[in-house]
């Protein structure tokens, strides 16, 4: 593999590559592309918000705002990929739950054309428990912050509880 070619896999990560790092698939997939991956360190999502998409039809008519949760979700995912990347990749045969949800504000709404800038950290790991700082941007103005933390488990395992 060319030199350019091992540094671009280690800084973006296009949406089919975050499929092998995620189990996430539409319409619940939130990020389409990831950037700038330091690994466990930090890493920045993309999602592209269209009208197209579902929850758009109830949230709310007539005036379209993507739910708060599923900015948060999309932050999520963002470390979730980042994390799976950073242990080894899709051979990994990890899944990610979240655990926690902290500090979580909302502060300007994101519509259908908006394109979401995520960048998350990594605050800490201790053994499989990661907690993350995510923040969701659109044309450079905050929508969204929040802390929270997730647990790497084996699939079909169930996720042991951590004091």
């Amino acid at each position: 593999m060319s030199q350019a070619a091992e540094k671009t896999e280690l800084e973006s990560a296009d949406v089919k590559r975050l499929m092998e790092l995620l189990p996430h698939r539409a319409p619940m997939l939130m990020v389409d592309r990831l950037i700038d991956i330091v690994p466990q360190v930090s890493a920045t999502g993309i999602k592209c918000v269209s009208i197209n998409e579902p929850y758009f039809a109830g949230h709310f008519p007539g005036h379209p705002v993507m739910p708060g949760v599923l900015i948060v979700e999309a932050m999520a995912q963002a470390a979730g990929a980042l994390v799976v990347h950073s242990l080894g990749g899709a051979n990994m045969e990890k899944i990610v739950y979240f655990m926690t949800i902290d500090k979580a504000r909302f502060r300007h709404p994101v519509v259908p054309g908006d394109q979401l800038i995520i960048p998350v950290k990594v605050l800490r790991s201790r053994g499989p428990v990661w907690r993350f700082s995510g923040e969701a941007y659109v044309n450079g103005k905050l929508c969204a912050e929040a802390e929270y933390s997730a647990m790497i488990v084996q699939p079909n395992a169930q996720p042991e509880a951590v004091e």
